[in-house]
């Protein structure tokens, strides 16, 4: 399920420029999708951003609305800027797009989004598509210990390194720049089946976490460097068929 809000203000713009990881400069060219980090670099939440006239749109993962929007307000301190809930929703799908619908900025695979009266979707099979184009989720993929660079936000078009600073800038420029990824998401040939959240073990040794699985394929997050051998999780065999870690 999906909140929206409506972000206005002569600010906001500004304002949401200082925080995010993309930039928000670029939304005369579509929407965005972008993350909000801790001071340390770690994931707090996913969203997409759309311009619409004066407003900005703000769509997000219901469980994680209440503590985003808390937080923004927390860094608004004197702008203009107002965050209130939107009278829109979102109807997603992956047929041909009606008129008014955006583009999913994260990959042509997923489709579009129509803001409007509707909520809901097309009933595509969204694991089936995220695991295909190694596209991480809120709250499954992505967690509080998540580092966007190690979950594709990259390839997915979420972070830009050329619009200066924002929340968590410093450690996200270091990863992109100075240090060799040691960690990744993975896509993963599966033979089996195990429960999201399952430990990945090879050799006996714990590497990584199974996530998302379709089609016997399936989303994980390990260190890079157990790649080459035979994987576990709990019944499940797997083995790596690709890395979205760079672009």
């Amino acid at each position: 399920m999906r909140k929206i809000f409506d972000i206005t203000g002569k600010d906001r713009e500004h304002f949401l420029q200082g925080l995010v990881t993309n930039d928000v400069r670029r939304l005369a060219e579509g929407p965005l999708y972008a993350a909000l980090l801790t001071p340390q670099g770690k994931y707090l939440a996913d969203f997409f951003l759309i311009a619409r006239g004066e407003t900005i749109l703000l769509d997000i993962d219901a469980t994680l609305a209440e503590a985003t929007v808390a937080r923004l307000n927390m860094y608004r301190l004197r702008a203009e800027v107002a965050i209130t809930p939107s009278a829109l929703s979102v109807f997603c799908g992956t047929g041909p797009a009606p008129e008014g619908a955006v583009t999913d900025p994260r990959h042509p695979a997923m489709g579009w989004r129509l803001y409007g009266a509707q909520a809901g979707d097309d009933g595509s099979d969204w694991d089936a598509i995220r695991v295909a184009h190694l596209i991480p989720a809120t709250g499954i993929e992505l967690t509080p210990e998540t580092y966007i660079l190690e979950a594709g936000f990259e390839p997915l078009h979420g972070v830009d390194f050329r619009k200066g600073c924002y929340v968590g800038q410093e450690v996200t420029a270091r990863m992109k720049h100075k240090t060799e990824l040691r960690k990744g998401l993975v896509r993963l040939a599966i033979e089996g089946a195990a429960p999201v959240g399952t430990p990945i073990t090879a050799e006996g040794k714990g590497i990584g976490t199974l996530y998302t699985q379709s089609g016997g394929l399936a989303l994980a997050h390990l260190r890079l460097e157990a790649l080459g051998g035979p994987m576990q999780a709990g019944e499940a065999q797997l083995r790596a068929t690709e890395t979205i870690t760079s672009p």
